[in-house]
């Protein structure tokens, strides 16, 4: 199943349903006398790119003097002076609002999202007539094209306009409607706490800030159509499609854009002639393969009754239970859907909201939260078969790389680079914050540039490209390294710590009443430079590089500071065995060496973890759910992961600024609340971990599967190695294992079974296994098939 359907159109944001080519967005409501569509484009932010930074170097030895000395709350008033300027928000581009003369009394009315296909579509009958509307937004051809059709000759009689939150102009020429506008040159966070009106932007002609234009364009088959009064008019038509394209003024990370609506209107008007000199039908059929290139590499289905097939998709949510596998599946694909839509090759990655936004001040600007939500939306890059989709995260790091080590010496006099906790389009590193706004908790946080890191070394190990751990990776990892290098300091037994340090938006109650967020040695530190070390000696082994900078690395990872487990048995979240402020905080930050890194794969640590994930609760926003999903599955509890099920499938409610609840909202787009894409990412990737793990250096399955997924096939997923995979089980055993072999490795598998081998040209042959473990060498671009029976011994 790979439908969301519904009876009524969208009356709130987070029932419309989302369409995007990765640059474009849409959010289609589908109303019957009025249809909107809500349109974002991905370089759509405010500001220009200034670094106005003011540097007090003092601060950092203070507030390390006095974290020693245990003067908690002095240190995080003092690392409030080490702030910088707040990081840029992402910007609604306007609406595509249709508005049909045939009124609204109608019946028979459905709405549908279909993410096979990547097509949205309104279907109801007003009279005696039906009428249909389709969209998509294409990738190959750049456009949001919109087809509208009834069923009785000359029956579509419709009024097109565009408008926008920001500042704008409407044109209208040569059968064309055209908005033009510009963002605000800065949007500082402090306007959302003290609910000041948008500042004046400035005019057109004066402004640094981003411009922008959107253009509509109509062909139809009979009627007519023209543009007045900023509005497009089609009269007596029966089938008609609209075309819309976007531009910006965006010219880099690193450059002032540009102020010229002349080049915009060109690059509009070449991408609109394009589409609209090729038929609909064949628009939409290059649209779709192109769109299922990428799609249909991966199928998931567990063997089920048709449990409530017929509700619409906010009804089955809302009645969700165990046996409702249907949901499990497509919520499983919607995470594939969204990150193809909101995150393509040459794009900007998908950020908070993804690529879709209505707010000019959306909640967390809508910006890359880099202490666990950007990282979080990439964790299915791999796994699930978009490796292509990673790429713009890969592209941000490089430029974030750049930013990051002026801030690293200006700020600190270190080598290297790293960020904070907030980047945007313009690669903000600085800590954000004021000494009135701002607060350690979050703001000061310099550990993003390592664990960024992470996904450089992991794009290399599902696709074992040498070239990119060479020229890509591994400049950006030496880089990371060198500033970590720098920032540990020893303590007191010779261990190196950070300092100063916080676990990411949790705070702690000391010994002596005192409570901090700034102190040495948060374990979410450490695991995530132990990471960084680990990954970084590996590329220098195999690209066997040498010398100064790996000696030191090796050396400064043999020093860390251990793990350590606290008095309830917990995995310690500080150096310190502080008690937490809050006991079901949502982050589960010092969790990180089980996911998504693997420093703790087994032992007393991993029981540590265990302990700690029972004393944070099952209850949590979207993507705390999503973590511990993944996190559980790590440690191989698939009943837990059932009960976190529920909670994940709960109906948010639908207004955007609620701040209660969590779950999953009608269009099913993870509640933070509000809406953050981050849990429908991290879901899709924690069904893999179910199914399939490579973390340990070897394969293994089924490891965290449910009791009620007793039967299904997951294929086309990869594993670490440059494998890809194919698996189906049976009362929950392994029938069958299929590999695909993407770069001649050798392929080890955990199991105590004798699976019998099957590849093409060759005898079938059983493989044994030594201590449990079966290894295969493979060549590059051949499929191995292993069978097992029902009880996992060969047939």
């Amino acid at each position: 199943m790979n439908l969301l359907s519904y009876q009524k159109p969208a009356n709130e944001w987070t029932e419309a349903l989302p369409l995007g080519n990765g640059r474009i967005g849409a959010m289609h409501f589908g109303g019957v006398e009025t249809d909107r569509f809500q349109l974002n484009e991905d370089t759509l932010w405010s500001g220009p790119p200034e670094r106005k930074v003011h540097v007090n170097r003092e601060s950092l030895e203070k507030v390390r003097m006095l974290i020693n000395e245990e003067q908690y709350e002095a240190a995080d008033d003092e690392t409030k002076n080490m702030f910088g300027p707040y990081s840029e928000a992402y910007m609604p581009l306007g609406n595509l609002i249709i508005h049909h003369l045939h009124g609204d009394i109608a019946k028979d009315y459905k709405r549908t999202l279909d993410i096979k296909q990547a097509i949205s579509k309104v279907g109801y009958t007003i009279g005696k007539t039906d009428y249909t509307r389709e969209a998509f937004i294409s990738h190959p051809h750049q456009v949001l094209a919109i087809k509208l059709e009834s069923s009785v000759e000359k029956q579509l009689n419709v009024m097109i306009s565009m408008d926008s939150l920001l500042k704008s102009r409407t044109l209208d020429t040569d059968e064309r409607v055209i908005l033009q506008g510009i963002c605000p040159e800065k949007c500082d966070p402090v306007y959302f706490q003290e609910n000041v009106q948008p500042i004046q932007y400035g005019d057109f002609e004066m402004t640094k800030a981003i411009h922008f234009e959107g253009r509509l364009g109509a062909v139809i088959e009979d009627g007519n159509v023209e543009s007045q009064n900023g509005m497009l008019s089609i009269q007596g038509a029966t089938k008609a499609t609209i075309y819309f394209s976007a531009a910006t003024s965006f010219n880099g990370f690193d450059q002032l854009p540009g102020k010229d609506f002349k080049t915009l209107e060109n690059q509009n008007e070449t991408i609109l002639a394009k589409a609209m000199s090729i038929s609909y039908e064949q628009l939409k059929k290059e649209h779709i393969q192109d769109y299922q290139n990428l799609f249909n590499r991966v199928e998931f289905t567990l063997d089920k009754e048709e449990v409530n097939e017929l509700l619409d998709t906010d009804k089955r949510v809302s009645v969700f239970s165990a046996h409702d596998l249907g949901m499990v599946e497509l919520l499983f694909q919607y995470g594939r859907y969204l990150m193809i839509a909101s995150s393509r090759a040459g794009t900007q990655p998908a950020n908070l909201q993804g690529i879709w936004n209505n707010q000019t001040r959306a909640p967390w600007s809508s910006n890359y939260t880099l202490n666990i939500n950007a990282e979080m939306n990439y964790w299915p890059a791999e796994v699930a078969n978009l490796a292509e989709c990673h790429q713009p995260l890969l592209d941000a790091i490089k430029e974030i790389s750049v930013n990051g080590g002026e801030m690293v010496s200006d700020r600190f006099g270190m080598h290297g680079w790293t960020a904070h906790h907030n980047t945007d389009l313009w690669r903000h590193a600085e800590p954000v914050g004021d000494e009135r706004h701002g607060d350690p908790i979050w703001a000061f946080w310099p550990m993003s540039g390592p664990w960024l890191c992470r996904h450089l070394w992991e794009h290399y190990t599902f696709s074992q490209n040498r070239e990119f751990l060479e020229k890509e990776a591994f400049p950006l990892m030496k880089g990371a390294a060198q500033f970590c290098l720098d920032w540990l300091v020893e303590d007191v037994d010779g261990y190196l710590v950070t300092s100063p340090s916080t676990s990411p938006e949790h705070s702690f109650l000391a010994a002596d009443g005192q409570t901090g967020s700034v102190t040495k040695g948060a374990m979410m530190d450490l695991e995530i430079i132990w990471d960084l070390f680990t990954n970084y000696l590996s590329a220098a082994e195999i690209l066997q590089i040498d010398g100064l900078l790996v000696t030191q690395v090796k050396e400064a990872r043999a020093r860390l500071h251990p793990l350590k487990i606290g008095r309830y048995g917990q995995l310690q979240e500080w150096l310190n065995d502080y008690e937490d402020m809050e006991v079901n905080h949502r982050h589960i930050s010092h969790l990180y060496g089980v996911f998504p890194g693997n420093q703790v794969t087994d032992g007393p640590f991993l029981e540590a973890a265990r302990q700690t994930l029972n004393r944070r609760g099952d209850a949590g926003t979207g993507w705390s759910l999503a973590w511990k999903i993944n996190l559980w599955a790590r440690i191989g509890d698939g009943e837990r992961i059932q009960a976190l099920l529920h909670q994940l499938f709960n109906l948010a409610e639908t207004k955007q600024e609620t701040m209660t609840g969590g779950g999953l909202y009608p269009n099913l787009l993870g509640a933070h609340p509000p809406f953050q894409i981050d849990g429908n990412f991290g879901y899709t990737a924690g069904v893999v971990e179910m199914v399939i793990q490579s973390h340990k250096g070897y394969v293994e399955l089924l490891p965290a599967l449910p009791s009620t997924w007793v039967k299904g096939s997951l294929s086309g997923v990869r594993v670490r190695g440059g494998f890809e995979v194919n698996i189906t089980w049976d009362q929950m055993q392994v029938c069958e294992l299929e590999v695909t072999c993407n770069s001649a490795n050798r392929f080890q598998l955990k199991t105590d079974s004798s699976p019998i081998l099957q590849v093409e040209g060759k005898e079938d042959r059983p493989i044994e296994g030594v201590k449990g473990f079966i290894s295969i060498e493979m060549d590059e671009g051949q499929t191995y098939k292993l069978l097992f029976n029902d009880r996992g011994i060969a047939e």
